[in-house]
């Protein structure tokens, strides 16, 4: 297949600027076994749900990665942290009228950040103490994605980030669980629902087009991932108990299946390139819950190999037909079965 076949029209005004006022005040869109479509509100979604499943999160935690400061000659710069480095280094995105040299120095509010050099399209900044989590603190606003069309704003600080968030180091909310709050994780803890996490850590490629016509060229961007013996325990239980594996959001899937890149599932923790189009043999889960993705992007190409590509496309056009919200603050879409290959 080629990247064209991943293209669909999408209205601008679709693009969800904003949060749903509640979390779980979103639109669900229900494709099941059959394939038939059910529009829904994400608060039905603990009824599309059994006893002794297993819905498996990414807790990692959105930084506050985006920062703005001058270099040398006093232009203006604006730095998106991809990778937190050890001593004192990171792995970062610079966007200015001209790229900065080897050697150079940048200042963000006081404080001196050095340019090492490149790996790529990225530098790889580094700076003396106190460090550059103490400096997003200081200044670091949350990275919205280049489709929010707007300046982050203060309530981004708790709505671009999961209700579960707990490992620091992503620059890109895994969107899927935006949706759930605290009182419905309890309903599903009430109806016997299991959970797991892994964590993922998601870099700011994940926005990146692919600029390959042919899928065989791409390369896929490095992301750090660590699933434990209790997430693969966990999913041995289910697999036991005859439940579903049921992953929230694509970077759920990611972990699971690069764990199990050789047909076992196992601990793993490192970086993974995976990337899964569609004739993929899914070895670990059995559901996927995740949001609307960018024309051409990997992680469209991801939902269409777990869900077939023409009824995956199809429930794309209902989508926009029945106007849903796209993106990262827009509605979610629940697969409730991958395509049996």
């Amino acid at each position: 297949m080629q990247t064209s076949d991943f293209s669909y029209d999408l209205p601008q005004e679709l693009i969800a600027q904003y949060p749903a006022q509640h979390r779980t005040g979103s639109r669900l869109l229900v494709v099941d076994r059959d394939k038939e479509l059910t529009d829904l509100q994400f608060s039905d979604f603990p009824q599309l749900l059994r006893k002794n499943d297993l819905l498996v999160f990414n807790d990692t935690r959105v930084m506050a990665a985006r920062m703005y400061g001058r270099k040398e000659t006093g232009g203006k710069i604006e730095i998106l942290l991809e990778r937190l480095l050890p001593e004192n280094r990171a792995l970062a995105q610079i966007r200015a009228s001209k790229s900065p040299k080897a050697g150079s120095s940048i200042m963000v509010g006081g404080t001196r950040l050095t340019v090492e050099g490149r790996e790529g399209d990225m530098f790889i900044l580094s700076m003396d103490t106190p460090g550059f989590m103490s400096l997003m603190d200081d200044y670091g606003h949350m990275p919205l994605p280049p489709y929010i069309q707007r300046d982050d704003e203060s309530f981004d600080e708790t709505r671009y980030q999961t209700v579960y968030a707990n490992q620091e180091g992503s620059v890109a909310a895994p969107t899927a669980g935006l949706h759930f709050d605290e009182a419905l994780l309890a309903e599903l803890e009430k109806r016997g629902v299991e959970t797991a996490r892994v964590t993922l850590h998601v870099g700011a490629g994940t926005f990146q087009p692919v600029r390959v016509e042919n899928l065989a060229e791409h390369v896929m961007h490095a992301e750090w991932l660590q699933v434990s013996q209790a997430v693969c325990d966990q999913v041995a239980a289910t697999r036991k108990r005859g439940g579903r594996v049921i992953a929230v959001g694509t970077t759920s899937v990611r972990s699971l299946e690069s764990a199990a890149a050789d047909g076992v599932l196992k601990p793993y923790e490192g970086d993974t390139r995976l990337f899964i189009t569609p004739g993929y043999r899914f070895k670990v889960v059995d559901a996927l819950l995740t949001n609307f993705h960018l024309p051409e992007s990997t992680l469209l190409m991801l939902v269409c190999a777990f869900a077939g590509y023409e009824e995956t496309m199809a429930a794309y056009r209902h989508a926009v037909a029945h106007e849903y919200r796209f993106f990262s603050y827009g509605d979610a879409m629940f697969l409730s079965g991958r395509k049996p290959v």
